[in-house]
């Protein structure tokens, strides 16, 4: 999210049309007259302006607000985002399986598919196999590709969100700075028709903490996701924005060394990381040692979902050693909300993460914590995907951008 107008170095009285629907759209001015008041711009300059926003199709008048006036007189208009103009195309890539979805722009899901997609297959194959979806998904829809305003990508690896490329992802052989923007466009190209789209990349616990602290944890400033599948990642949302570090490494907690684990070799090469013996596929690997058959972390999740008892024990010892890690987490960050994610977060997991997590913070770093599970489910990264995408188009300094574009 961008500063307010009036914070952002244009002075009062020269906010754009890009910041007036930013102001609509968070809700903190929905009439002319607040708009007026929040901005400093006279009632033409901002009726000019609203008029480029409503011949966009961007915006829409609503019912009656309260009266501006303190004389009285009649009820204002209260203005609203149309977010029936356009629609989003979001995925979810895991390392053996993947969800696809049409939305809406306030984040409903019009049409969803899932289903097996390997990232060891490569990038070309699996990205081709995304449009494909795409192009059904959108007939599903009963959408065309015109109204299709960008694509949001949810990736199980570490992103530089800038070129949109996984940079060294221990668990996407083949993918290190593939351009998967370009590849997936020319995929959207080839099954729906549709025209150059903008392409946004993002880790996939970064999406998955975006879409739920927006949806379920709007007023927590500091927001921590931490998903284990067949690896172990984490999101963090600071002020409403996702926290990646200088180049999209944040939160890879998977890959923090661990005592207990000096022995075990985790894919990214090295020995003794969390990943190698607490993720949905450490405990997979133990289970099939020990003659359950089990490859995965969803495999996991299906023994854990049936209270397999070998299954539950293993996870409940993992979910202890990521609560050590996390100790230290909540401690330099201060979270007000801790949410376990992914294949593993069940019961048995998230008792081992509180067992150690208490045990070893400190006891003002979890006074007001809130531990808790996905609200979103599997669908955490594909509105965090979708929500990524609208915040990029509607940003005020992209607005203008693409107003000019339209030629209103």
């Amino acid at each position: 999210m961008t500063g307010r107008p009036g914070r952002t170095g244009r002075g009062v009285g020269q906010a754009s049309a890009g910041e007036l629907l930013e102001l609509v759209r968070s809700r903190r001015a929905v009439t002319r007259g607040a708009l007026q008041r929040a901005t400093g711009l006279s009632r033409a300059t901002v009726g000019q302006r609203l008029d480029r926003l409503f011949r966009a199709g961007w915006l829409r008048e609503g019912a009656g607000g309260p009266v501006d006036s303190p004389l009285g007189g009649r009820p204002s208009i209260t203005l609203e985002f149309d977010d029936e103009h356009a629609v989003v195309l979001a995925a979810d890539l895991d390392t053996r399986h993947a969800r696809a979805a049409v939305l809406s722009l306030s984040g409903e899901i019009f049409a969803e598919h899932s289903g097996t997609l390997v990232v060891e297959d490569g990038p070309d194959a699996v990205l081709g196999e995304l449009g494909r979806w795409f192009a059904e998904l959108l007939e599903k829809a009963g959408h065309g590709a015109e109204a299709v305003c960008g694509v949001g990508l949810a990736v199980p690896g570490p992103v530089d969100t800038e070129t949109g490329r996984v940079v060294q992802p221990p668990i996407m052989p083949g993918w290190d700075g593939y351009d998967i923007r370009g590849r997936l466009a020319r995929a959207l190209t080839e099954h729906t028709g549709a025209g150059p789209l903008p392409v946004l990349v993002d880790n996939d616990a970064n999406l998955m903490a975006y879409g739920e602290q927006r949806t379920g944890y709007p007023d927590c400033s500091a927001f921590v996701l931490v998903k284990v599948s067949t690896g172990i990642g984490a999101g963090v949302v600071v002020g409403g924005s996702v926290f990646r570090g200088i180049d999209g490494g944040a939160g890879d907690i998977g890959h923090i060394r661990v005592p207990e684990g000096a022995q075990a070799l985790c894919r990214c090469g090295s020995y003794g990381c969390l990943a190698a013996v607490a993720s949905g596929g450490a405990v997979a690997r133990r289970l099939a040692e020990a003659g359950v058959p089990a490859a995965s972390g969803s495999d996991v999740r299906n023994l854990l979902a049936s209270g397999h008892p070998e299954a539950v024990g293993l996870a409940r010892e993992a979910g202890r050693r990521v609560g050590d890690v996390l100790a230290t987490v909540v401690t330099l960050l201060n979270p007000g909300v801790l949410m376990i994610a992914g294949d593993l977060a069940g019961t048995a997991f998230l008792t081992g993460v509180r067992e150690l997590l208490y045990q070893r913070a400190l006891p003002r770093s979890t006074a007001h914590l809130d531990v808790v599970t996905s609200r979103l489910g599997e669908r955490a990264g594909l509105v965090g995907a979708g929500a990524m995408v609208v915040e990029y188009l509607y940003a005020p300094e992209r607005v203008e951008e693409r107003l000019r574009a339209l030629g209103v």
